[in-house]
């Protein structure tokens, strides 16, 4: 597998949170931001992997753009089309999964998953979900037992999965270029202000998910 290397230049206003994050040069906020929320997550349910997909709703394919553990050299930037696999699922349905045994579920891709170079035994998974619109999802994969345990830990990732695409939509491209807009006008809110506000979304939850989990 070979990762995206390409450079290209900044897309069209249509394009979506996947596309414009596609050159990580362009955006290093996001991509900040968004290796934060893998390494947090695995971290608190105690995950072999995790991984952010964002959907690319014009190619209609879901893009790894951020990893943490197992292929995070080589994956981010990889595609696959949005309705594969669970998290093709959980795009599709806007509804986070948890399962304990992955050899048993129809809707796990063993073959999309071999292709990435770990094989997963069980796994968690919601979605990215900012003012009724999926961005993308974030899995943790072969959680700790204890963390995939009950509703109630799916609960706290579908929890922080929301959190994690309201900091996103902070600072995506398509509002950066609003703020420097109305900031040419005298009416801006610096994006350094913006990136600290979503910083601070996220350590908020942080916090929370330590002290309950």
């Amino acid at each position: 597998m070979t990762p995206r290397t390409d450079s290209a230049p900044s897309p069209s206003p249509t394009a979506t949170a996947a596309a414009t994050a596609a050159a990580p040069d362009a955006d290093a906020p996001r991509s900040e931001l968004l290796q934060s929320v893998v390494d947090v997550a695995r971290a608190i349910f105690g995950a072999e992997a995790s991984s952010v997909f964002l959907l690319d709703e014009e190619a209609d394919e879901l893009v790894f753009q951020a990893v943490s553990g197992q292929g995070e050299e080589f994956l981010v930037g990889r595609r696959f089309p949005a309705g594969r696999g669970i998290a093709g699922w959980v795009a599709t349905s806007g509804e986070p999964m948890v399962v304990d045994d992955l050899s048993a579920d129809p809707a796990f891709d063993r073959s999309l998953a071999e292709s990435t170079a770990y094989v997963p035994n069980s796994l968690m998974a919601a979605p990215l979900i900012s003012d009724s619109r999926i961005l993308g999802v974030l899995e943790v994969l072969d959680p700790s037992p204890q963390a995939r345990s009950g509703v109630r830990e799916l609960d706290l990732l579908a929890m922080f999965a929301r959190q994690a695409a309201a900091a996103l939509r902070v600072i995506t491209p398509e509002r950066v270029r609003e703020a420097e807009q109305r900031a040419a006008s005298g009416a801006g809110v610096l994006e350094g202000a913006r990136r600290e506000d979503a910083l601070k979304l996220l350590g908020s939850l942080e916090r929370l998910l330590r002290g309950t989990g």
